[in-house]
């Protein structure tokens, strides 16, 4: 089987991978999204789906309810360790906004919703490790540390182990030390990070030792951006397969689309697992001397086994309010202002609340959009909204856009609204005449264009761009890539509604066309 880089065109930063005999699970981060912290499962490494979530609901409080002004965007959780240990999953995290860090559990990797403990602490970044039966998180930037934990992995143990483990390099450092993944393998301590040099990009490295009081040998890895410039692929973990065969997956920054997988070969070389394939060295990076690249493509000797993408069409046809496991919430929903069964066939959004605008309004549905860009639609009945409500499709991150019907003086009005690089909000309006519209959302990342383009359509008519184009950007406050979604909320009072129905997401081609 052929593997084509990217593995996953799509927001699956964080990597951390498990194999349970020939079935394959990861799990990645989707910080204030919830349900949260999908579980992904293959039985060839190249084609995955979202099978469970680990929690359901991370808190319950004024940051998770948008309230008072608070969010947890470009927070909530982090970074997710993944094992088996004594018959059991475990997965851990931290989040900075609570101040915590989570440990959960679960018979049943494939089954939402785990057992939780909470710990007082954060410890960024923190991996699993077992090491001469004592289990630990070693974790942190820069400084990197080690807890010993209780035997049942319930919390920290009491005047166990928690100390400095290493000091990793500072000089020269844009970016010292983090998100660690730890291995075990013929008696070496294997740390995984990425760093970032100043004046490089994002590249994997690694400290061994064969002891926790060290010393500690280091190697870079990989240090390579695949055709990308600046943007390193580096962050993930290593997996090997029943028959022996070591493959690592790591992630890329690519713009707007999100922080996207990679998979590829790992060869041992003198004790170190070297990331990709080796190539003669260039001019730039030295002439003589091996280099480690990332294959665009390259041979798996697995059988393909297709799975569910990763974001998919929607009839809302449902007999019960059970979301697709493809869609996850911004923040904490409402659950008394959604339904599928109000209306059957058709998903209802209530404004539960009054928002300011997008970013601090609940009940937003959404999904990922993916590489090299696709067209998302939806068919929308207004006939529930109140004055000053606002509802239809939007291209979600911190620049985002939308393209909906909003009612205001008395009418409806289809508005598309973009917000520029400098925050600030450029709106279109044209009147609308009936209770019924069909909305779209054009997103292309191809060539790193990162745009996206709104539309909508009247009964048979032809679909008609509305407003700007959005220059869409990855940015730091909320840090993830861009979604599609669906929102509804009230600027002036609760209690309106709209209903939407046939959502399809159609993935675009390498030449520029849309296919389901």
């Amino acid at each position: 089987m052929e593997i084509r880089n990217p593995i996953i065109g799509a927001d699956m930063p964080d990597p951390d991978l498990l194999r349970i005999g020939d079935t394959y699970y990861m799990v990645s981060t989707t910080m204030f999204y919830v349900p949260g912290a999908p579980v992904l499962k293959s039985k060839d490494l190249c084609h995955w789906e979202i099978v469970s979530y680990i929690f359901d609901v991370l808190e319950d409080n004024e940051i998770y309810r948008l309230e008072n002004g608070r969010n947890a965007y470009g927070k909530g959780q982090w970074a997710t360790s993944l094992t088996r240990y004594q018959d059991r999953f475990y997965a851990c995290f931290v989040s900075h906004d609570c101040g915590k860090t989570y440990i959960f559990s679960s018979d049943d990797i494939e089954k939402s919703g785990w057992d939780r403990v909470e710990i007082n602490e954060v410890f960024h970044d923190m991996s699993f490790l077992f090491w001469e039966d004592v289990p630990y998180l070693v974790y942190g930037n820069g400084d990197i540390r080690i807890v010993e934990l209780k035997r049942d992995l319930s919390g920290v143990q009491e005047g166990g182990l928690h100390r400095l483990l290493l000091q990793t390099a500072a000089e020269g450092m844009m970016l010292r030390c983090e998100g660690c993944r730890a291995i075990v393998r013929n008696g070496y301590i294997y740390l995984l990070f990425i760093d970032w040099p100043k004046g490089g990009r994002r590249r994997e490295v690694c400290y061994r030792s064969q002891s926790l009081e060290g010393p500690w040998e280091f190697r870079v890895l990989l240090d390579d951006d695949c055709g990308l410039p600046g943007c390193g692929v580096a962050q993930g973990t290593l997996i090997n397969s029943e028959s022996g065969e070591w493959y690592g997956m790591l992630f890329q920054d690519r713009g707007a689309s999100g922080r996207i997988p990679y998979l590829m070969p790992v060869q041992w070389e003198e004790g170190w697992p070297m990331f990709g394939v080796k190539e003669e060295g260039t001019k730039e990076s030295g002439e003589g001397q091996p280099v480690w690249k990332v294959p665009r493509t390259f041979e798996l000797p697995f059988e393909a086994v297709p799975a569910a993408p990763v974001a998919v069409s929607d009839s809302f046809s449902h007999k019960e309010n059970r979301l697709g496991l493809t869609w996850q919430w911004n923040h904490n929903p409402i659950p008394s202002c959604w339904s599928f069964t109000e209306r059957p066939g058709w998903l209802r959004l209530q404004t539960g609340h009054v928002a300011s605008g997008l970013m601090d309004a609940r009940n937003t549905l959404t999904q990922r959009t993916a590489e090299p860009g696709c067209v998302c639609e939806i068919e929308m009945d207004a006939s529930g909204m109140k004055e000053g409500d606002y509802a239809g499709l939007c291209a979600f991150q911190g620049r985002f856009g939308q393209i909906g019907v909003s009612m205001k003086n008395g009418g409806k009005y289809l508005s598309a609204v973009q917000k520029d690089d400098q925050g600030k909000l450029w709106e279109t309006e044209t009147e609308l005449h009936a209770d019924t519209v069909s909305l779209r959302v054009l997103f292309d990342y191809r060539d790193g264009k990162d745009q996206a383009s709104f539309f909508y359509k009247e009964k048979e008519a032809e679909w008609v761009q509305l407003g700007n184009i959005l220059q869409m950007a990855f940015t730091l406050d909320v840090f993830v890539g861009y979604r599609i979604g669906i929102f509804c909320y009230a600027r002036k009072e609760a209690g309106g509604y709209a209903d939407f129905r046939d959502f399809k997401i159609h993935m675009m081609a390498d030449g520029g066309s849309c296919e389901e």
